[in-house]
């Protein structure tokens, strides 16, 4: 049995493994290391002391094949083991151990738990704030601003925006923070990269542009050039932000020309039905020969 003997002022630093070459074996499957030549030999030859360290620390679970050294210092070095403990694939011991120098025995600092290159590790923790995307405010969230939004100026300085500020002056007051130039940035790329923004199918396959429709109102200050709301029940950006170059079937300039399904010629013959009318004949129709034989009628008379 080794006897491990724990020195709790010796803290160990962080170790970063150097990358290997490509077709080697990976440091977490390598059953022996090459001692580091920067290591105390002490330190080196205790490898037997870190493991029934490790083994201490791990209890009924086995501990695994040695990974490598690394040097914490000219008088510390950890040694890394492969750990079998169910559910940390790719974990390892780190024990780290110390000497003073040659007159005194090597002791132990520490054991702890730490992943390897291909361990499965949680996601880097983001505080609650830069987590919320956007939608996800419900009814009744209160979403705080930092003071130190990048996005926000405090309203008495100047808002970088001549129309803004022409505003302000007119009437005579203003907000606490308003929008500086990165926040309106921010906000131009998310609306001209969005739903209702130029490159969108709505948009490509569009009459007409926004721009030119009479339920386009256009926003305020530098962003008119570019942006403004839909005032369209119809449309689908009803009160959204949209591009000046989106649009959408509701345009208020859209024509439809509406035609008969079937085709209408102009002169159209009806032969369904006929008409009969009776022919009359009057005095101004009387044939030639029925004329000239009243006219010699007359004549013959007088001879006889």
């Amino acid at each position: 049995m080794v006897d491990v003997r724990h020195n709790k002022t010796v803290t160990p630093t962080p170790t970063i493994e150097e990358p290997r070459d490509a077709g080697t074996q990976p440091a977490e499957f390598a059953s022996t290391s090459t001692p580091d030549q920067r290591v105390h030999p002490a330190l080196n030859a205790a490898v037997d002391l870190a493991r029934a360290a490790a083994a201490q620390e791990a209890g009924d679970e086995p501990v695994g094949e040695y990974v490598a050294v690394h040097a914490e210092g000219p008088h510390a070095a950890t040694h890394l083991f492969e750990a079998g403990k169910p559910g940390y694939g790719g974990w390892r011991w780190a024990v780290t151990v110390a000497v003073v120098d040659d007159q005194y025995p090597v002791t132990v600092s520490e054991v702890v738990l730490l992943p390897g290159p291909q361990a499965l590790v949680a996601p880097t923790w983001l505080p609650w704030q830069d987590r919320i995307q956007a939608g996800d405010l419900g009814v009744g969230d209160l979403m705080p601003t930092a003071p130190d939004d990048g996005r926000l100026a405090p309203g008495y300085l100047q808002s970088e925006d001549e129309a803004v500020e022409e505003v302000a002056m007119e009437l005579g007051f203003g907000r606490v923070r308003v929008l500086s130039r990165n926040g309106r940035l921010d906000a131009a790329e998310r609306w001209e990269t969005s739903d209702f923004g130029p490159r969108s199918d709505m948009a490509r396959f569009a009459p007409a542009k926004c721009g030119s429709c009479g339920f386009y109102l256009p926003l305020a200050g530098s962003m008119r050039a570019a942006f403004g709301a839909c005032a369209n029940e119809i449309g689908p950006a009803d009160g959204r932000i949209v591009h000046t170059e989106y649009g959408c079937g509701a345009h208020s300039e859209v024509e439809v020309e509406v035609a008969p399904l079937v085709p209408v010629a102009d002169l159209v013959y009806d032969d369904a039905l006929l008409d009969v009318e009776a022919n009359v004949k009057s005095k101004d129709d009387a044939t030639p020969d029925a004329s000239a034989a009243a006219q010699t009628e007359p004549a013959e008379t007088e001879q006889a």
